[in-house]
């Protein structure tokens, strides 16, 4: 048995009708037309794009998707942003758009790692040197205060000077993780020094 049936209509203009289904669903019967041509060729065409697209981005890896593109470009302005502040001398603000930049994040926990956690421990709760986590600061909380003391040093207090050390772009860059666990109050040694009331965001 068919599962078409004619649909009634004059042919004296010379129009063949569609055909219409036998099934029906709640009163509601389908006509059975041929997708158009344009319509079929942007199916398939969207699967073939689909699939290249897999294959190149994401099984063989060869090309930058656009996110990451997005994402360079994005550091690439933050970068000459920061080079202009630089311009005219380190500041507050200039550290705060360092602790914004995730690779000069990264590479400042990496020297923290590398050369702090003798005395402040990998996630800054401190042991010998005091907390870097909580709301009191012995030295002062604001970027210029920590650059000075990771710089200089306090020999009073046993912290040796890292700038000769380290050089001035690491410095720095450990200044910009140290502000990304600011107030993060990891449970560690209590808290020294007095409450923290710079605020990063404040113009």
């Amino acid at each position: 048995m068919s599962d078409h049936k004619d649909i009634p209509a004059a042919t004296d203009d010379g129009y063949v009708h569609d055909f219409i289904k036998e099934h029906e669903f709640d009163g509601i019967q389908e006509f059975d037309n041929k997708l158009p041509n344009w319509w079929l060729w942007t199916l398939y065409g969207s699967i073939v794009f689909s699939l290249l697209y897999w294959i190149v981005f994401h099984t063989l890896e060869i090309g930058t998707l656009p996110r990451e593109r997005h994402a360079a470009e994005m550091l690439a302005a933050q970068e000459a942003q920061l080079a202009r502040a630089a311009a005219s001398g380190l500041s507050n603000e200039t550290f705060a758009m360092m602790a914004g930049m995730a690779p000069r994040v990264a590479e400042g926990r990496a020297i923290f790692v590398q050369y702090c956690v003798q005395c402040h421990l990998d996630d800054g709760r401190g042991s010998v040197g005091p907390n870097l986590t909580d709301r009191f600061w012995v030295h002062g909380c604001e970027p210029m205060a920590m650059y000075k003391v990771v710089s200089d040093g306090v020999a009073a207090k046993g912290m040796p000077a890292w700038l000769n050390q380290l050089g001035p772009s690491r410095v720095q860059a450990v200044v910009a993780y140290m502000l990304t666990i600011q107030g993060t109050d990891v449970p560690g040694k209590p808290a020294e020094g007095e409450p923290c009331t710079f605020d990063p965001a404040a113009p």
